[in-house]
């Protein structure tokens, strides 16, 4: 099976049918005459996303519409491929490309390469391809299935200055020479207004390729940020989110996450988005999903559990967003007793217990500003959390230990 599946894609890359190809791109080619008589390339990438203990996507961009394909295998062989496919056509004739692949052992080392084949164009039934490239090798790790320890770090509110994913990793994200993580967190705003794909890649993708991003998978969550611009509605095609949406769960060790998106923190009726936002109503959708959410068997059981959020529905000020996240969200989180949340937002670092009005600690990180930004390091194992907050100058700015507790 494994030689007829290798013959298949072998012949893929050469002759392909109509019938096997997308014959829409997933992503318009947004390149100008001059760029276009390049030859093809890695725009960005690979880079991680979604990696659990037996599963993990892929992503890589390409500067002209190719057929795209993994090379992947446990220990030092790359004997297997995958491809991505959608309502039985394969993936095809696009740039930004995402594969997932599935059935992998838990807790080993794999390899993987990606490649590429340009799309020149179609005659008739057939397909017509130009040259093929391929990366170097690069590895990654699955988290052991029953996994009871993992670190993380969180960034938020970077605002189009890629710089500080370099500058504050390298200084605090690390022990001696040993990265003190295993996946990263960006909470929200890493970019000012979204006009165009260069501004995603190098701001934001390209960065962390060239530190981690090859090995160890992060997350983008929404912020108010990221919903401005001529370029904010293609955001969800670079990065890979369960089921298309923003918001969702996932249990990583001792932890079970769950992500909301807070949405824009100006009313839906404000001139600057021309009445083209329904943050309102986008916020009762996930009232309605995190009401289910709470009473899963994963939410349930789990050792402990965090709230990522970008705009914190407490200690955000009075805008109209806070305020209706506050009002549909804060009941139903109260109710579920989560042990930590992390927002950002303010631009002031902080933190705060539980109170009157939330009943688990909140952690708010910093600005863009130097002197002011920070780093979050989270530490979980299967009987407590440790937290850190660190400025970039090196003070810890914030601290929490959690004792796992009787549910």
């Amino acid at each position: 099976m494994l030689s007829d599946r290798r013959e298949f894609l072998d012949k893929m890359s050469k002759i392909g049918a109509l019938s096997l190809l997308s014959a829409t791109a997933s992503s318009a080619n947004p390149l100008t005459s001059e760029a276009a008589e390049e030859k093809n390339h890695f725009v960005a990438g690979p880079y991680l996303q979604n990696i659990s203990s037996d599963e993990v996507t892929v992503m890589w961009i390409t500067h002209k519409n190719s057929f795209s394909w993994l090379e992947y295998g446990a220990g030092t062989y790359t004997s297997k491929r995958e491809f991505g496919y959608s309502n039985g056509l394969i993936e095809a004739n696009n740039r930004i490309n995402k594969i997932t692949i599935s059935g992998l052992k838990p807790g080993t080392e794999h390899k993987y390469k990606i490649v590429s084949t340009e799309v020149l164009g179609y005659k008739g039934s057939k397909v017509e391809f130009g040259e093929t490239i391929s990366s170097v090798m690069y590895g990654f790790k699955t988290p052991a299935a029953n996994e009871d320890e993992f670190k993380m770090v969180v960034f938020n509110d970077i605002h189009d200055r890629p710089q500080i994913i370099p500058q504050l990793l390298y200084r605090h994200g690390y022990t001696g020479n040993k990265r003190d993580y295993d996946f990263v967190v960006f909470n929200g705003d890493c970019f000012d207004w979204v006009t165009e794909e260069s501004q995603v890649v190098d701001h934001l993708i390209k960065p962390t390729v060239d530190i981690f991003a090859t090995e160890f998978p992060f997350i983008l969550t929404q912020g108010n940020h990221e919903c401005r611009g001529s370029f904010s509605r293609h955001i969800p095609q670079y990065f890979a989110y369960p089921e298309n949406k923003f918001y969702y769960s996932f249990t990583r060790g001792p932890v079970h996450f769950v992500i909301l998106d807070s949405g824009e923190d100006k009313a839906d009726d404000s001139v600057e988005y021309g009445g083209l936002s329904a943050f309102d109503r986008y916020r009762e959708t996930q009232q309605k999903w995190l009401e289910k959410e709470i009473e899963t068997e994963a939410f349930k059981k789990s050792h402990f559990r965090i709230l990522l959020i970008h705009i914190s529905p407490w200690h955000s000020g009075d805008w109209h967003g806070t305020l209706h996240c506050r009002q549909v969200f804060g009941p139903t989180l109260n109710k579920a007793k989560f042990d930590l949340q992390l927002s950002g937002h303010t631009h002031r670092y902080a933190t705060h217990d539980a109170d009157a009005t939330h009943n688990f600690p909140i952690v708010i990180g910093g600005g863009p500003i130097e002197g002011n930004r920070t780093l979050i390091k989270l530490h979980a194992t299967s009987k407590e959390l440790n937290l850190r907050m660190i400025r970039d100058d090196g003070e810890v700015v914030g601290k929490y230990t959690i004792v796992k507790k009787s549910r």
